[in-house]
């Protein structure tokens, strides 16, 4: 597929200019300040619809390590540190259950947009199978549970819970845990997994709340209203409704099929298409998932993946999808280089003919399936990597069924709502219900979103000493935050097409390190100054792993267009790359000297 792409030549500078202009329509001065957030200005919204809160007595206890968030980040560290024999793990969720993001994630047609065998962690421990290529969010939500229910995470987890403060005590080395239900107890180890996609956003839209029909954000579905269920039953709720669906993001793109297929009318609002591209999704079968997995498959599979995303060589491409294409795509150009060309900038330009061969073929499907004017207007305008890459086989032909409308705004978005519908192009779109497909909030301040602030040594507060940017040994350890572990991408692997594979092997990290500790009788560890200070410093000898650069079109990649400053250049992966990082890190798991780590 990559080499017939190679064959078609396209003008560079044309494709620039016209993206370009099309980037300008786009940008705003407010940047991401024309969003809200769901639970600070629309608190009856933001409920959880999907599991009754249960009361119970506030905990006063003391646990070996608590980890806040209930998604993938606290389930695999959970799940490790049980391995490593470390039992009193307890686990403090805002959700009803395990889940995180696919615990609200029940809109129709939800599902992952990496391949399951890679996307769903712990499936080797679990035994478990995935049934699709690309796993719908019923099953991943019950693959969570799974999780939880094969190491014993549930016994002493706290739902509908949400931290309110972390406080290191000195004298006593332990943490101060508190939460919005009373609890004051304390751990020796804390985690924080929050996550980069837990906080609902809106549209800052005036008249938003004068709406005297049905509205919800996707994260919280109203299927009393609509009808059908998570696991895809029709809406028959729908049946004579006219819906609005406001966003054509990577939730959209989910979404539209659905409530295409059964509602009496639906009008999609888009302001930037995404970019969608063949997913090929199909059933996995037994024969097949037994012959290419064996001890360790998971991890092989997954570092392949990280390979062929890479500008390597790697011999198999193991997952084999859009996501790996791009980059067999790059090293088809890189082959057919003279040797002296291949400079970084010899790299980069590849890189640049190679997506535009791709970024034609996507716009080229969505003229091919749905065609006219629509089809002209569901053209993304942008290089891939400028939004999250979009892969569905239904999307685009929705638009083709005679009661689906796409709404386009050429780039300037929904002008208001009003008490009867959706005000866009000067025009009053009547509905019965309003769908917000407008995602989560990513990028913005880590503290207001975790919803609470951390107290370290000498009370230093977090907030304070990341100030001027984050500072970290390994993504993961915080100098004069002792015990304490921070489960996410930066400073790391960094922005890799599969996320939980950042969290897979933060929590190989973090069981090794506790594992050792409590093994040697430590009272606490953390990163010295010196060795934090020279992590920062090698991070800053690459290029950045930020995806979306202000010449990209408006979106949580860029910080809608308006670029990040000095205190988000520190938001960066290995210079060399994910493979890079994790090569690193196990090289350095297995020295078992912890270089750079402080125990005492």
């Amino acid at each position: 597929m990559a080499s017939e792409a190679l064959a078609a030549p396209v003008d560079k500078e044309a494709l620039r200019r016209k993206y370009a202009e099309e980037r300008d329509k786009r940008l705003r001065t407010d940047g991401s300040a024309q969003y809200v957030r769901l639970e600070r200005e629309y608190s009856d919204l933001a409920v959880d619809p999907y599991t009754p809160r249960k009361e119970r007595a506030p905990r006063t206890d003391h646990v070996t390590f608590a980890f806040i968030g209930g998604g993938f980040a606290g389930l695999v560290v959970g799940a490790r540190l049980k391995d490593a024999g470390i039992n009193d793990v307890r686990i403090i969720e805002k959700g009803g259950d395990f889940g995180g993001t696919w615990y609200w994630n029940r809109y129709p047609g939800a599902q992952c947009d990496t391949a399951s065998m890679i996307y769903m962690p712990l499936l080797e421990e679990t035994g478990h199978m995935p049934s699709e290529k690309y796993a719908h969010a019923p099953e991943i939500r019950d693959h969570c549970s799974r999780i939880g229910e094969t190491f014993d995470l549930y016994d002493n987890a706290l739902f509908h819970t949400q931290v309110t403060d972390l406080e290191w005590d000195a004298g006593r080395s332990v943490w101060i845990v508190r939460t919005d239900r009373g609890d004051e107890f304390t751990a020796k180890y804390v985690g924080m997994g929050t996550g980069p996609l837990h906080v609902a956003k809106l549209p800052g839209l005036p008249g938003i709340d004068e709406f005297r029909g049905k509205s919800f954000h996707t994260s919280r579905w109203d299927y009393e209203y609509t009808g059908g269920t998570p696991e895809g039953d029709p809406m028959t709720g729908l049946a004579d409704k006219r819906v609005a669906i406001i966003g054509t993001g990577a939730t959209a793109v989910q979404v539209v099929p659905n409530v295409s297929r059964d509602a009496k009318e639906l009008y999609v609002f888009q302001r930037t298409p995404s970019s969608v591209d063949e997913r090929n999704n199909k059933p996995l079968e037994r024969d097949w998932f037994d012959e290419v997995t064996g001890p360790g498959w998971q991890k092989k599979w997954q570092e392949n993946f990280v390979a062929n995303l890479g500008v390597g060589f790697p011999a198999e491409d193991l997952v084999d999808d859009g996501w790996t294409d791009l980059g067999k795509r790059i090293r088809a150009q890189v082959i057919d280089m003279p040797p002296e060309q291949r400079t970084p900038e010899g790299i980069m330009a590849a890189f640049e003919d190679a997506d535009n061969q791709k970024m034609s073929e996507i716009r080229a499907r969505a003229e091919a399936i749905v065609g006219g004017e629509a089809g002209e207007k569901l053209k993304a305008w942008y290089r891939q990597l400028c939004k999250r890459p979009c892969f569905h086989d239904e999307y685009l032909q929705a638009f083709t069924r005679p009661n689906t409308h796409l709404v386009d705004t050429d780039g300037k978005g929904v002008e208001r709502i009003t008490e009867k519908g959706v005000i866009a192009n000067g025009e009053e779109y009547e509905v019965d219900c309003i769908v917000y497909a407008s995602g989560f909030e990513v990028g913005t301040d880590f503290h207001d979103r975790a919803g609470f602030d951390v107290t370290g040594r000498d009370g230093q507060k977090l907030s304070d000493y990341w100030a001027g940017g984050m500072r970290s040994l390994h993504g993961l350890h915080v100098h004069g935050f002792p015990n304490m572990f921070v489960v996410q991408q930066n400073q790391a692997a960094a922005f890799i097409a599969n996320y939980p594979h950042n969290l897979v092997d933060h929590a190989d990290t973090v069981a090794c390190i506790v594992k050792h500790a409590e093994g040697e009788g430590h009272a606490s560890v953390e990163p010295s100054a010196e060795a934090e200070q020279a992590w920062i410093d090698f991070l800053l000898t690459g290029p950045g792993a930020r995806l979306g650069s202000t010449e990209c079109t408006p979106g949580y990649y860029n910080n809608e267009g308006q670029g990040y400053g000095e205190q988000e250049r520190f938001a960066m992966g290995h210079p060399a790359g994910a493979q890079g990082f994790f090569t690193h890190i196990d090289q350095w798991r297995k020295a078992g000297t912890f270089e750079g780590l402080e125990f005492s």
